[in-house]
């Protein structure tokens, strides 16, 4: 996925690049920390504003080209302080939804291993699928689910429901596949691949307890599709 060259000339500047990132971080943050004070939204939504919101600063660390060690320690960072929330009262608008999850630390890490990984052999693109995946399909997953949800069914002790899950495949398909068509074109491997990753990430976060969906559907997401774009496009 090409940028303009004058929109990459002009974002070439890391203290601007990290000035736009952070402005579209501080952004959500603050619509979050606004509808938990004046009690506009109940805690489960906030924490998905949060949840779907600070995730699309992978795209701008990509589309930026933000470097590598600039994430990992922006994950390093924010792991910390996620972990030490739990047992202090630091993020109040994003765990207080009464219920036992490390939801929050495990997705600060996985942001982190995925710059890590695709940074370092320049293919990014496959941490935005990982990424935007948990986002915004776990995101709206669960709120679709809440609302609309009137099939349940129960794994492990979890309550799922079908609407929830249904609705998981399809996000994750349409994410997964705008990214591949973005970058490869539309080819009918781009196809297959999407929907391969919108399976796993179903089948993942169904199974998935105690906030660690926030590890393996990214973690899992990005690393199928790269697995099968290296099979099925780079061979």
């Amino acid at each position: 996925m090409l940028l303009p060259s004058w929109f990459a000339a002009a974002t070439s500047s890391l203290w601007l690049q990290l000035a736009i990132a952070a402005g579209w971080l501080g952004l959500v943050g603050g619509i979050a920390e606004a509808l938990y004070r004046t009690k506009l939204a109940n805690p489960e939504v906030v924490r998905k504003v949060v949840h779907i919101g600070t995730g699309n600063v992978i795209l701008l660390a990509w589309w930026l080209q933000i470097p590598m060690w600039v994430g990992v320690v922006a994950s390093i960072f924010f792991s910390a302080i996620a972990f030490l929330s739990y047992r202090f009262p630091i993020l109040p608008s994003i765990n207080g939804v009464g219920r036992k999850s490390l939801g929050t630390f495990f997705y600060a890490v996985s942001i982190g291993i995925l710059v890590a990984w695709f940074w370092s052999i320049q293919q990014p693109y496959h941490a935005a699928i990982g990424i935007l995946v948990m986002t915004w399909g776990d995101g709206l997953a669960a709120l679709i689910g809440q609302r609309f949800g009137r099939h349940p069914y129960k794994l492990w002790g979890m309550q799922k429901s079908w609407e929830g899950s249904l609705a998981m495949a399809a996000i994750s398909y349409f994410v997964s596949s705008l990214i591949l068509l973005g970058v490869y074109g539309s080819l009918w491997q781009v196809w297959v691949i999407a929907l391969g990753v919108s399976l796993l990430a179903t089948g993942l976060e169904a199974f998935s307890n105690y906030g660690i969906d926030n590890l393996t559907v990214p973690l899992g997401s990005a690393a199928f599709s790269f697995a099968f774009s290296s099979l099925l496009l780079l061979s």
